[in-house]
């Protein structure tokens, strides 16, 4: 029996495929401006004709006619962290467009969560377009920023950080340090978003794409001290690894 779970982002569409055990399969592909599109061409790619259950989560999750459950990303987060990593307390998820801050008791079930959509200054798009800004791409950014020294990027709204980006650049800035002082404002902004939550310094969950980039994970860790930060090779998978499971978990107790 497999269950497909599949994650509608803001800028990615993810989906996976659980037996029970573990994850079989997972793909992901952008989700750009047809949404319904990107989720319909995840569900023939991961054949969800053959699953015996179909669960969707993020923005686009209602777009879906076959999905046999469409549950919230909050929920699905909480349950993927818990699969992935097992005994963690907190999930910081960095997406495309948003940052979520969730809690977690010892059963991996959600007990506080937050989350800023309001801004794009904190989220994985500003860091590529910073990157983008200085001729690279967001797969190279451990490289880009090695022996680099930060420098300050004060502002706290995406517009303003930008224009001190091409400031920096205007005084010809070290590229690599404009986008280490970057990572640093990210982290800086996501940890003091994240003390917000008493249980915010228990093991924390670190996913989303940034989460597979060593300096990333090594700066937030810095910020948010004593936390132990964990994160996956499928972290930016945990959306949908949790739709897969909750999907299996519904499915088993209705036969």
């Amino acid at each position: 029996m497999l269950s497909l779970g599949i994650d509608s982002g803001s800028t990615a569409t993810k989906g996976v495929l659980f037996d029970g055990t573990e994850i079989t399969a997972c793909t992901m592909r952008p989700t750009s401006m047809n949404p319904a599109a990107a989720l319909r061409e995840m569900y023939t790619e991961l054949c969800g004709e053959k699953a015996a259950v179909v669960t969707t989560t993020g923005y686009g999750r209602n777009l879906l006619r076959e999905a046999d459950y469409k549950i919230t990303e909050i929920t699905c987060h909480g349950a993927g962290a818990a699969f992935l990593a097992p005994g963690c307390g907190t999930v910081i998820d960095i997406g495309g467009q948003d940052c979520k801050v969730i809690t977690l008791d010892r059963d991996g079930c959600v007990t506080d969560f937050l989350m800023n959509d309001k801004c794009a200054a904190g989220t994985g798009r500003f860091m590529q377009m910073t990157m983008a800004r200085v001729g690279s791409d967001i797969d190279h950014l451990d490289a880009f920023v090695h022996g680099c020294t930060p420098v300050a990027i004060n502002s706290m709204c995406t517009v303003f950080a930008e224009s001190e980006i091409v400031g920096l650049m205007a005084r010809e800035t070290a590229p690599g340090d404009i986008v280490l002082g970057c990572v640093h404002s990210i982290c800086r902004r996501t940890a003091i978003f994240a003390q917000r939550l008493a249980a915010a310094h228990a093991s924390v969950f670190f996913s989303g794409g940034l989460a597979q980039s060593d300096i990333m994970r090594t700066v937030l860790g810095e910020y948010l001290k004593p936390a132990d930060i964990t994160t996956h090779p499928l972290a930016q998978f945990t959306g949908a690894v949790g739709a897969a499971v909750l999907g299996w978990q519904k499915y088993q107790r209705r036969r």
